[in-house]
């Protein structure tokens, strides 16, 4: 046909025709090349070193992200704690993978705090105490605390030679019973000591206690920090000046009292931050900068992570596609996936009702620190 004989091969949008179908093609085909640089992290995340650097060789963004996650922080594990039987389930929250452990040595006994990847139990009945270490199931006897405690803590792993266990009650206004013992010792040092405390109510007695500049910290109801320091055998506050928490607050008490509220505290390399829980509400954090407790949101939180539990709060940082986010001890089975809070997004995940009736913080579940290669330990 004479009106097709001149024709050049150029569509309407000024492309050729075989540039668009070339075009086509790679599209078809997608390289490895093309992968965005958070969705390499977690890829990478996965490899041991020696994958990590062959990895690391093949372009820049993968290099830099070799580099990256390297360097990143690794993340405690889930426990769960079994009402009966000898089963206990960890999961790995970065991997999202779930393993089995068959440990027969905390049958019948309770958990009382959780560090360095060690446990502090104790017996039902006999109320006899020890630390056990899930991975290498390294057992130490501890002799019995015959003080009926509000908290119990301890401040590093028992292999340390320089760890050290706390059990404190405050038994009136003015005064605490203090007990303290160290893992070869033959029983506990007790006694009162004078210290004016300051809660607000019985539903928020206490926070989880925390060690951190050889001193044992913990928050009253009202998010006051204060702490025992054991060279001195002595309780104090830190005085800082607080923020306002509308969860424990009498102007919104109508609002959010039939909610379940917690107070939790971390630290990480000596800096202290402070949870507020209540219900399906967005967790409120406070960071104390000096003397001055300064809340945080998705530009000040700086790429951490917060998981939260009764027994113990860890924080850590850069934790691929984790970060900026507070993280509960409770798992959604049918996504395997923890409960957790995204400051950026400033939503739950996954998105459900179920956090207004269900407590966050159960106390059959803790964080646990897991050895450089858990896997296999499994």
């Amino acid at each position: 046909m004479p009106g097709l004989k001149g024709r050049s091969n150029v569509d309407v949008k000024g492309f050729s025709f075989l540039e668009s179908k070339n075009q086509s093609k790679k599209e078809a085909k997608p390289s490895f090349a093309d992968l965005t640089l958070c969705l390499l992290e977690v890829i990478i995340s996965q490899l041991d070193l020696k994958d990590n650097i062959r990895a690391s060789a093949v372009c820049k963004t993968w290099r830099e992200a070799g580099l990256y996650v390297r360097k990143v922080d690794k993340p405690p594990w889930l426990m769960y704690l079994p009402k009966r039987g000898n089963l206990f389930e960890l999961y790995d929250p970065l991997h999202q993978k779930m393993y089995t452990l068959n440990l027969p040595e905390l049958a019948k006994s309770t958990v009382c705090y959780s560090r360095d990847g060690w446990l502090l139990m104790r017996k039902t009945i006999s109320r006899e105490m020890f630390f056990f270490n899930p991975f290498t199931r390294k057992l130490i006897n501890v002799p019995k605390c015959t003080l009926s405690y509000d908290a119990i803590a301890f401040s590093c792993a028992p292999t340390s030679g320089t760890c050290v266990l706390l059990a404190f009650k405050h038994v009136s206004y003015r005064i605490t019973t203090t007990s303290t013992c160290h893992p070869k010792a033959t029983e506990w040092v007790t006694e009162d000591l004078q210290f004016h405390r300051r809660f607000r109510s019985e539903t928020l007695n206490h926070s989880n206690v925390v060690y951190a500049k050889r001193r044992f910290y913990c928050l009253d109801g009202q998010g006051s920090l204060y702490y025992f320091d054991p060279s001195s055998r002595r309780w104090d506050f830190s005085y800082t000046y607080l923020l306002p928490c509308p969860y424990i607050s009498d102007r919104f008490s109508y609002r959010y009292e039939r909610k379940k509220k917690r107070i939790l505290l971390a630290v990480r390399k000596g800096v202290f931050f402070k949870i507020f829980t209540c219900g399906g509400e967005k967790p409120i954090v406070h960071k104390l900068e000096e003397i001055n407790w300064e809340e945080i949101n998705s530009t000040t939180i700086d790429g951490l992570t917060i998981f939260t539990g009764l027994y113990s709060s860890e924080v850590r940082l850069n934790l691929p596609w984790m970060r900026n986010s507070v993280y509960f001890p409770r798992l959604r089975f049918n996504v395997k996936r923890c409960v957790s809070y995204s400051l950026d997004e400033e939503r739950y995940y996954p998105r459900k009702q179920w956090q207004e009736q269900e407590d966050l913080c159960p106390i059959e579940n803790l964080w646990i620190r897991p050895p450089k290669k858990a896997v296999d330990f499994m």
